[in-house]
């Protein structure tokens, strides 16, 4: 078992099935050491995280949303690499909120993913990060998040 592996387990995280993508394009992309990660939609157990922050959701379903970008993004992450230690630094998130024009609160929202990947990789998974609220998303989620890694 990898070290990062052994963090989910310690932390009581089963990773999801790495989902296909929806459209035409790849879900990961490694080259010169990075690995960029497709925007992955809010999915849980029981389905698509759908609704609007601001309307239909409030800031911790948000959060709850974006927690499960992050651990939709953890799963790509080990399909494209086979093993998570492999990951060196979480570089960047990109998050996109569907909300309400009035809502403000985008940062905290994708706090729910920023969060995960520090728990999970630790000091490799501080990272720079985008939280942009738009009016709607892919299949109406409520959030959507990419990434980009430096990988060994």
């Amino acid at each position: 078992m990898s070290k990062i592996e052994a963090r989910l387990a310690e932390l009581g995280i089963t990773l999801p099935e790495a989902a296909a993508p929806v459209a035409s394009y790849v879900p990961a992309v490694e080259a010169s050491n990075m690995l960029f990660i497709s925007g992955q939609i809010s999915f849980s157990d029981s389905g698509l995280i759908k609704g609007t922050l601001g309307d239909t959701m409030t800031l911790e379903d948000g959060q709850a949303a974006a927690r499960a970008c992050g651990l939709m993004l953890i799963a790509q992450i080990k399909k494209a690499l086979g093993n998570l230690d492999r990951v060196q630094r979480i570089i960047k998130l990109g998050g996109f909120v569907a909300c309400t024009p009035a809502f403000f609160d985008q940062p905290k929202v994708i706090n729910g993913a920023s969060d995960l990947m520090m728990q999970v990789f630790g000091e490799s998974g501080k990272h720079a990060r985008a939280a942009v609220g738009v009016p709607s998303l892919p299949l109406g989620a409520a959030v959507e998040i990419d990434a980009i890694i430096a990988v060994q």
